[in-house]
Parts: C-alpha cells; sequence; structure tokens
C-alpha cells in the first residue's frame, strides 16, 4: 500500500451532520502531510437513492468513503471483499475504489475491539445484551465473540435479523452461545454486559433503548450512538455504577483504522484524540 499525497474522502448516511468524521480524517491529513477534502453525502438532500451517490463517487475521483446508517448492510452488496470475517459480518462501513472496482472493509469490527481493550483489557466480556442488529450490532456481535463473550444476546423487534445474525455467529464462533429475542429487558437480566446498537439516543432520535432499572447489575456498558456522548442509556449506566465504553471510541478507533486503509500511512493517535476534542461540537 502506497502513501497518498493528496485524498478525496466522504461518507454516505442520513442523519450525519453532526459526525465528526471530516474533522477526523482533515485532521489526521494534517499530522501526515497529506491533502484530504471530506464530504458529507447525503443521498435525500442530493435528491438520489445511495446507489447513485455510491455510483458518483467511483466517478468523481474519491479514494474512499465511510458508510454509516443505514447503508452498511446495502453497500456490503455493491463491493469486493476479500476478508472472510467481513464477509460473515455482511456489513461494511469503509469502502477503497481501486483500479479492480470498489473493496469493501469493516472497521466498526476492528473498532470496537481496540475500544473495548481500552476499558477492560484483557478481561472477557461474559454475557452480553446485545440490543439491535443492523449494520453495527453486526459488527459489534462479532466483536464480542472474537473477544470471547460466554452468551450473546441479540435483540431486535425484528427477530428474523436477530436469528439470521445468530445462525452466521455460530456457524463462526461456535463455543459462543447464542439466543434472540424482542425483550431487551430480560435480556439485560444477569447480563455482565449492555450494549445498544440501535440509533435510539442519538441527535434526531432521542430516548433508551433499556429502563435505567434494567441495567441495574450489570458490570460494563456500551453505546454505538456518539452524538451525543453522552446519552441517556449511558447516564442511566453510569448512575448504576457501570464501566462506561462511550460510542464515541469506537467513532475514534473505526476512523484511526479506516483512514490506515485510505491513506497507506499510521496517524499518532495521541495527537489525534487532543486535537479532535479540542475543536469538538457538544451536543
Amino acid at each position: 500500500m502506497s502513501t497518498a499525497s493528496a485524498l478525496k474522502l466522504g461518507l454516505i448516511g442520513d442523519n450525519i451532520a453532526a459526525s465528526q468524521a471530516p474533522r477526523l480524517h482533515q485532521i489526521a491529513g494534517t499530522l501526515t502531510g497529506i491533502d484530504v477534502s471530506y464530504d458529507r453525502l447525503i443521498p435525500l438532500e442530493m435528491g438520489c437513492d445511495f446507489d447513485t451517490v455510491f455510483a458518483t463517487c467511483l466517478q468523481k475521483g474519491y479514494r474512499g468513503v465511510n458508510i454509516t446508517l443505514p447503508y452498511k448492510e446495502r453497500a456490503a452488496k455493491k463491493v469486493q471483499i476479500s476478508d472472510p470475517m467481513v464477509a460473515a459480518i455482511g456489513a461494511v462501513n469503509t469502502v477503497l475504489f481501486e483500479d479492480s472496482g470498489p473493496v469493501g472493509l469493516n472497521t466498526d469490527y476492528t473498532g470496537f475491539i481496540a475500544a473495548y481493550r481500552t476499558l477492560r483489557e484483557r478481561s472477557t466480556p461474559g454475557t452480553c445484551c446485545l440490543i439491535g442488529t443492523g449494520g453495527v450490532g453486526r459488527a459489534v456481535a462479532f466483536g464480542l465473540a472474537a473477544l470471547g463473550a460466554q452468551e450473546i444476546r441479540l435483540v431486535d423487534l425484528d427477530i428474523n435479523k436477530a436469528e439470521a445474525l445468530g445462525q452466521e455467529l455460530s456457524q463462526t464462533y461456535e463455543a459462543t452461545r447464542i439466543v434472540c429475542s424482542t425483550d431487551a429487558a430480560a435480556c439485560a437480566k444477569d447480563a455482565q454486559g449492555i450494549l445498544n446498537g440501535t440509533p435510539i439516543g442519538m441527535v434526531g432520535y432521542g430516548g433508551t433503548p433499556l429502563p435505567a432499572e434494567a441495567i441495574i447489575g450489570a458490570e460494563w456498558a456500551f453505546d454505538a450512538v456518539y452524538t451525543p456522548q453522552e446519552t441517556q442509556f449511558l447516564k442511566d449506566a453510569e448512575t448504576a455504577g457501570l464501566m462506561i465504553l462511550s460510542g464515541y471510541e469506537l467513532f475514534f478507533y473505526q476512523g484511526v483504522h479506516a483512514w490506515h486503509h485510505f491513506s497507506g500511512t499510521s496517524v499518532d493517535e495521541t495527537t489525534l484524540r487532543t486535537q479532535l476534542l479540542a475543536g469538538q461540537i457538544h451536543h
């Protein structure tokens, strides 16, 4: 992989006005001497659908794009995937436009593992209740299994989605027990980890995926939402005495990993984090 001198990048998603992804990649570019442009690409505002926006990126010289809600699973069907784990996850959040065609990667998966280890180091996740089995939920579920989770309780209002993910997890990680349900509160009972993989709590959505009383007794909590960083779910978890893993940590590490794929170079994580936080918009 060669290092670029200039990069045209973007983010395709809905409800991304508050995303810090453009700043992360622009700061990374400044730190590594690479000229970076990074566009927010919102299909609805552009008057077209995801497929058209994706095709436009291919035509207009983008080196790559990040993909976010609700397009990660859709994007996986439009790219080459060489990593068997990413193929199993069935969702991509990072796309590289190569001469041979678009290539799909999942830095939510690697980013979640890195973020988890900053909080709990080598401790295994235990029994986990994961609410939401969409794009980011799929990556987090595979991350939990890779980290050695004893049991993963997959919760989704669409039980078919949860069961499909459960089957795929079981094929890859036979040692992890999988339970599927539509009842988040029941699955949170006696769980060590409680995780939100839905957009509930995000700017523009609001609310919390779980009643505060259902969190009591767990050891740690994670929220994939990072705008705002302090969601009601994480506030409730903190009040209940849980260790907190913010969605910001997933955002940061998936971004660092995506930057490496886009640019062919690494960035000083400490300096990047400091500069990113220094100018961050708080909600």
